[in-house]
């Protein structure tokens, strides 16, 4: 584990995103709240909130921090999405990255859990830390939604060909 006693105390913040692509069937049962096991949503945003609080327990290395707010949003994105947002804030020596990606990961799985009676084919999707801010290595803010993808990946899917790399 590293040492981080010689670092001050801040603010710290981090966001992440999830998605999970599902059946257009499955969000409609979602949206209409006829899922077998219930409120679904609000499950998942516990869920996600305590996982945060116990990714030290999870993770091996990550610190424990002094969390001072955990939410998970969920909203439903299209005909066969739902798109997770984590955000986590501490007031320690550590960043809270971990937290907020363990949260919307959690959340995320709690949703196929819940969901898999009616649709076992969903797909986690793009688990990724979308901004930080506070600590040493100051701020950084994911520059879209989409994962990276290498400038000519994402050039040709524009363009509508497949050249190889």
């Amino acid at each position: 584990m590293v040492d981080v006693g010689d670092k001050a105390t801040t603010q710290r913040s981090a966001v992440a995103f999830a998605f999970v692509r599902m059946l257009p069937a499955t969000l409609r049962a979602l949206q209409d709240g006829t899922t077998p096991k219930g409120d679904v949503l609000a499950v998942a945003r516990i869920a996600g909130i305590q996982a945060a609080k116990r990714t030290p327990e999870l993770i091996p290395m990550c610190h424990q921090v002094q969390l001072t707010s955990v939410k998970v949003e969920l909203t439903l994105v299209g005909k066969d999405r739902v798109r997770i947002e984590a955000r986590a804030t501490a007031l320690d020596r550590t960043g809270v990255e971990m937290e907020a990606l363990t949260a919307a990961s959690v959340a995320a799985l709690t949703l196929y859990d819940m969901l898999k009676a009616i649709d076992r084919g969903m797909m986690i999707e793009q688990v990724a830390l979308h901004e930080k801010s506070g600590g040493k290595s100051g701020d950084y803010r994911r520059r879209s939604e989409e994962t990276r993808e290498p400038a000519r990946s994402r050039a040709s899917r524009l363009k509508g060909s497949a050249r190889p790399t």
